[in-house]
C-alpha cells in the first residue's frame, strides 16, 4: 500500500482538485484507491457526493478500525472508494495530542484501516499542525501544488525549512505548479526560477488555469469524466504518471 498526501501550508492552490482527480487516475489505472478527506471543509468528499459519516467522530478515527472502514463509502467509480471528513475532524491536533506515540498515529490508522487498498490519496487542511507532522511521516510521497505567485514561493520556502528543521525527507515532496497563466510573465519568471533552484523538488507537471476545473463544483466529479480531452485532464494524467514513476 502507498500513501500519496495531496498537501499545501497555502489554500486555495488547487490541492483538493489534485486530490480528486489523482484518486480518479489511480483507480481508472486498476489501482485499488482510498480517497481520504482529512480536511474537515470536506471538499473532496462534496465533488464525489459522498456525505460525511456520523459514526467517525472524535479521535475514534485513530483509535476504532471498525469504525474507521464502516465510515468508507463507495464512489461513482470502479477501484475508488472515499472516506468522508466530517466536522469533528477540525479537532484532529487535540485528539493527537492526547495520544502516545502522536506523530505515528495517523499512519498506523490508515494501515489498519485501509489495509485492503493499494493506494491511499489524502486530501489535507492547508496548515502546518501536529497532523500535518503525521502526514508528513505517514506519507510516501506528499504532492505540493505551488501557484507560480511570490507569495506561493514564499510559503513553499516555509515548508522546505520545517521539513530542514524537523530532520523529515525532503525527498517525499513532489511539487508541481497549479492554476498557471502561461500569458503572466509574473508565471513564467516565477516558475523559471523556482525550478532552477528546487529542480528535484519540481515534476514536469503544469496544471492550468482553466474554467474547466472550477466546474468540477457543477458536475461534483473529476475533469476526465465530462472533459476527457481538455488540457487540464492531460495534466492531471501526466501528473498521475509522474507520481507513479517516483514511487
Amino acid at each position: 500500500m502507498k500513501i500519496i498526501a495531496c498537501y499545501s501550508n497555502k489554500g486555495g492552490v488547487g490541492k483538493t482538485a489534485a486530490a480528486v482527480n489523482l484518486s480518479y487516475a489511480f483507480a481508472a489505472a486498476g489501482s485499488r484507491t482510498l480517497m481520504c478527506d482529512l480536511d474537515p471543509q470536506g471538499a473532496s468528499s462534496y465533488y464525489f457526493r459522498v456525505k460525511a459519516s456520523k459514526k467517525l467522530q472524535d479521535a475514534s478515527f485513530f483509535k476504532d478500525v471498525e469504525r474507521f472502514t464502516g465510515a468508507i463509502r463507495a464512489s461513482d467509480f470502479d477501484n475508488l472508494d472515499i472516506l468522508p471528513a466530517n466536522l469533528s475532524f477540525r479537532d484532529f491536533d487535540i485528539f493527537l495530542s492526547r495520544m502516545k506515540n502522536s506523530r505515528s498515529r495517523l499512519k498506523k490508522a490508515l494501515k489498519a484501516g485501509g489495509s485492503e487498498y493499494d493506494t491511499i490519496i489524502l486530501d489535507c487542511p492547508p496548515n502546518i499542525s501536529t497532523l500535518s507532522e503525521n502526514v508528513f511521516r505517514a506519507a510516501d510521497c506528499i504532492v505540493v501544488p505551488v501557484i507560480p505567485t511570490t507569495l506561493s514561493e514564499h510559503t513553499f520556502e516555509q515548508l522546505l525549512d520545517f521539513f530542514r528543521a524537523n530532520k523529515l525527507d525532503r525527498k517525499k515532496i513532489l511539487a508541481f505548479f497549479s492554476m498557471v497563466q502561461r500569458t503572466k510573465k509574473l508565471h513564467r519568471e516565477t516558475a523559471d526560477r523556482m525550478r532552477k533552484k528546487h529542480p528535484k523538488r519540481f515534476l514536469d507537471t503544469s496544471i492550468p488555469f482553466t474554467s474547466e476545473i472550477e466546474k468540477m463544483g457543477i458536475h461534483r466529479a473529476p475533469v476526465a469524466t465530462f472533459a476527457d480531452t481538455h488540457s487540464a485532464a492531460k495534466a492531471y494524467r501526466n501528473l498521475h504518471a509522474n507520481v507513479v514513476d517516483h514511487l
